[in-house]
């Protein structure tokens, strides 16, 4: 027939254009199920695909009987789908940068986890790992094999550490969910990876909606489970339409590929490394300019400077706190990890994201983001915008004390170098939680301080008025900052601040990050991080005046 109905809206879809839009319905954005077959077609680019041979494992370990023998079962999936079992594994290239792909197909007994499946992507990661290259997995599984009993479950195990193996030599994993990804696979390799995206609509969960419905005999909230859903949840890292794949994919490889040797050589730094003679603003002036909402804050910068940006979300313990973001790009050729406060322009933006004030999730993500970086042996660079950690309720209910102290003692061990600039706002706290750096920088119209102006005039004044004054004797100011070594440059800002040109001001601030990591790329890591505690554990010492 030329019509077909979408499974989901019913609507009619001429069956020709459904294939050119890779099974997606264009009415209701319905992404039908694929083979492994054809997920490989979509995702590697044309000609790179090959088909890797995978060791054969017993074919019915517990000799299983139910209403049918589970070799009758076997044989019968292998005739209905070609396949020998549930995974496909494949090497080849997306956007040219060549990987590994473990591809599940449903039709092959609902994708369940079994030894041959187990085996499958073992090899697959066992070949990347031999390779050095990356590993994605593409998920569509209802779970364990029940027909092989503990030795399904078992490769639940065995997975999980061929994903560590890999990660602990530096290569990158990505998983693809795909509808469904359920049980023995869900908590296992699935969720393992280094960075995670789903096709809109995917569900992903360890127990079944209907089994969860069963067992609290509740009904579940719309969405439950969904790729939308997960991602509100910090759960997984982005939700990519099926025409955006390769391309999403392309650039997540690209920037996780080394730079040249000679990175950054031309460069001219800009920066300001000894005090000039006297700040150009006064201590209030420049908390003004540090608040201004035009100023460009860390997804501006990200968007002027960084090519090939992928954001990455989620804390993975159940949310995604919106006033810290990050992710991978590539400046000027080399990849980084960018994190930063995003404090938004308008009112509802700025509610939204929580005036750039990170919650415990926030922090959360941010740690996960860097420890991805040090895996990957990628450069960080960090984006300080806050008035500070998030004061509320919640916040404190869930650790927030505790988030501040892990991701400065993270920052403190990382293996990698680390830049901080200081582009607004540096409160407290929450600025230092991403600011003990290698390196760091402040925007010459920003401040860094132990505490707001008028936090300080309220608690030492007795009032709020004096606060001008209080901003003058905390020493706040890039200028008092380079005096007490509290920062290591000033990056200069166009004539009035950089909110009169966002993009002159992104691009000294993209000269002086290229600058500074130029000159720490090449020390060696164990040097990287005796500098950097030598760096602040020497604030207040006598020998060192600071």
């Amino acid at each position: 027939m030329d019509w077909l109905a979408c499974p989901r809206c019913r609507a009619l879809v001429y069956r020709r254009r459904f294939t050119r839009l890779h099974d997606v319905c264009p009415d209701c954005g319905f992404h039908a199920p694929l083979t492994a077959q054809r997920r490989l077609d979509l995702l590697l680019d044309p000609g790179s695909a090959r088909l890797e041979p995978v060791a054969a494992t017993q074919v019915d370990p517990l000799g299983f009987h139910d209403v049918v023998p589970y070799v009758e079962r076997l044989a019968r999936a292998r005739a209905q789908t070609g396949l020998t079992d549930a995974v496909l594994v494949a090497t080849g290239t997306i956007g040219g940068h060549p990987l590994v792909v473990a591809a599940m197909d449903f039709r092959f007994m609902g994708g369940s986890l079994g030894t041959a499946a187990g085996q499958a992507v073992t090899a697959a990661a066992g070949l990347a790992l031999e390779r050095r290259l990356p590993l994605l997995l593409v998920t569509a599984s209802g779970g364990a094999r029940m027909q092989e009993g503990p030795l399904a479950l078992m490769q639940m195990a065995r997975t999980s550490n061929a994903m560590a193996a890999l990660q602990e030599a530096g290569l990158l994993t990505v998983t693809l969910v795909t509808d469904p990804t359920y049980g023995g696979v869900a908590a296992s390799f699935a969720t393992l990876a280094d960075v995670i995206v789903a096709e809109p609509g995917a569900r992903m969960g360890f127990a079944g909606a209907r089994v969860i419905e069963q067992t609290i005999r509740q009904r579940l909230p719309e969405g439950f489970q969904t790729a939308e859903f997960l991602l509100k949840h910090g759960l997984i890292d982005d939700v990519w339409p099926r025409e955006e794949l390769r391309a999403g994919l392309a650039r997540l490889l690209a920037a996780t590929r080394p730079g040249p040797p000679d990175w950054g050589a031309a460069e001219a730094d800009p920066v300001l490394r000894r005090p000039p003679g006297g700040p150009a603003h006064t201590a209030w002036e420049t908390v003004q300019l540090a608040r201004d909402t035009g100023r460009p804050g860390t997804l501006d910068h990200v968007g002027s400077w960084l090519d090939g940006f992928v954001e990455l979300h989620g804390d993975r313990a159940g949310a995604d706190c919106p006033a810290v973001v990050g992710g991978l790009g590539v400046l000027d050729g080399m990849p980084v990890m960018v994190v930063g406060h995003q404090k938004g322009r308008t009112v509802a933006e700025r509610v939204r994201r929580r005036f750039g004030m990170a919650s415990p999730a926030g922090h959360r993500k941010a740690a996960r983001l860097m420890r991805l970086a040090e895996r990957l042996g990628v450069p960080v660079v960090t984006l300080v915008d806050t008035p500070g950690a998030d004061p509320g309720i919640a916040a404190e209910e869930q650790g927030q004390a505790i988030a501040v102290a892990e991701s400065i003692r993270l920052l403190g061990s990382l293996r990698v170098p680390v830049v901080a600039a200081v582009i607004g706002e540096g409160g407290s706290g929450g600025a230092l939680a991403l600011a003990a750096a290698d390196r760091v920088l402040a925007l010459e119209g920003a401040t860094y301080s132990v505490i707001s102006p008028e936090g300080c005039a309220a608690i030492l004044w007795k009032t709020a008025g004096p606060a001008a004054a209080a901003a003058e004797a905390l020493c706040l100011d890039a200028v008092s900052l380079l005096r007490l070594g509290v920062i290591d440059g000033i990056v200069p800002e166009p004539p009035g601040g950089a909110h009169t040109d966002p993009a002159a001001a992104a691009e000294l601030l993209r000269r002086a990050l290229v600058a500074t990591l130029r000159e720490l790329r090449t020390v060696p890591r164990d040097e990287l991080v005796r500098r950097r505690r030598d760096r602040f554990g020497a604030f207040g010492a006598p020998a060192t005046g600071r």
